[in-house]
């Protein structure tokens, strides 16, 4: 079936999908029902949150720090969390870029609930990645492999018009993927864009965004909460070698279960990011209420807990009080120890430290 498959040729003839082939094996299905089950727990958590803005300024961030990580764009958490709450002068390009990831994740969550999943989604994806017009991609050469060896291990299909016309079969199948459970076509939708590699560059992240948009447009995940980088940063090599056996030998199942096994590891580590947020929010609340009555002791723990890097603006747009007096809150619960004050540049930090410590520190979110 794949004796002619040639690393170092165009892959025009890249089959539409579904593939002629089983896919609901006994070890698929058991991978792909307990994944179910466990996005199934994170969406019940996610509609009990009081709050879900907790999570969509959290996860996002964890997300694009580690899709960014597996195209070798290094940030670290503590960066990009500063930078998000605007208090880094120096933005790196790398930070730069990780934070348009989170945008385009808003974006394109924002899209999905207005219209299904299309080839116009992934290109407005790709274009919020790089800050301008993502084109499809007409030129020839495009070099997939390794830099250091030079070995090439793919070469996705050329031409305008041969790319066009397999994202619209792809897209097609996104709508309409028959009696297959949805995580399954989840999973082989995301061989195929990355095998047909539209875009010039920002294939990778795009795709990694479309698994949770598509995630989202089959009523699995209602929030964009699921944090799948991660796990693909932890295996990263598999993830590529796999990717290559699906082209080169057709190893669908193996493909299959490994994406329902991030998906289910990723939900469990979702749930568990819940847990820990919620519970450091309700010990803030209940110190700051104990400790200073006079406060908004709910709203200002949901601001610390939701921006663990928050500045006196944050508290002010809230709408809970005056600069001055928005300042002088801060500063008491930083002279109580709950938060730390930090002076950048010309801003103001005050860092939620036990939380960032939880989420980082110990390994709650890999780094």
């Amino acid at each position: 079936m794949h004796m002619n498959y040639d690393p170092a040729l165009p892959y025009q003839q890249l089959p539409d999908l579904p593939p002629d082939t089983e896919l609901e094996t006994k070890a698929v299905l058991k991978a792909v029902v307990d994944a179910s089950r466990e996005l199934a727990s994170l969406n019940m958590a996610c509609r009990r949150m009081p709050d879900p803005t907790l999570l969509i300024n959290l996860t996002p961030l964890i997300e694009a720090q580690a899709s960014s990580q597996i195209e070798n764009i290094v940030t670290t958490n503590d960066e990009l969390f500063r930078a998000a709450s605007g208090a880094l002068e120096d933005v790196t390009p790398a930070i730069k870029e990780a934070l348009r990831y989170r945008e385009a994740l808003r974006v394109g969550f924002e899209l999905v609930k207005e219209r299904p999943l299309t080839t116009q989604t992934a290109k407005a994806v790709c274009s919020m990645l790089h800050g301008s017009d993502a084109q499809i991609r007409n030129t020839s050469g495009t070099y997939i492999g390794n830099p250091m060896t030079q070995l090439r291990v793919y070469t996705p299909p050329e031409g305008h018009d041969l790319i066009a016309e397999k994202l619209f079969s792809w897209e097609s199948f996104i709508h309409d993927h028959g009696d297959l459970d949805p995580l399954i076509a989840m999973a082989l939708q995301h061989y195929q864009f990355e095998a047909i590699h539209p875009f010039y560059d920002g294939n990778g992240r795009t795709g990694r965004i479309l698994n949770l948009l598509c995630l989202q447009q089959y009523g699995l995940l209602s929030l964009p909460v699921l944090y799948m980088s991660g796990y693909l940063v932890r295996h990263k090599d598999e993830y590529y070698s796999l990717l290559k056996a699906v082209t080169a030998e057709g190893r669908w199942e193996d493909w299959v279960i490994f994406i329902a096994t991030a998906v289910a590891e990723s939900a469990r580590s979702a749930l568990q990011l819940i847990d820990k947020v919620l519970e450091h929010r309700d010990l803030l609340e209940h110190t700051i209420r104990a400790t200073h009555p006079k406060m908004h002791a709910a709203e200002l723990a949901r601001i610390l807990t939701s921006q663990p890097y928050a500045r006196i603006d944050d508290v002010v747009n809230a709408g809970l009080a005056q600069r001055v007096t928005a300042s002088k809150w801060l500063q008491l619960l930083a002279e109580d120890g709950l938060i730390r004050r930090e002076k950048m540049g010309r801003s103001v930090l005050f860092i939620n430290t036990a939380l960032v410590q939880d989420l980082f520190g110990q390994g709650l979110v890999a780094q």
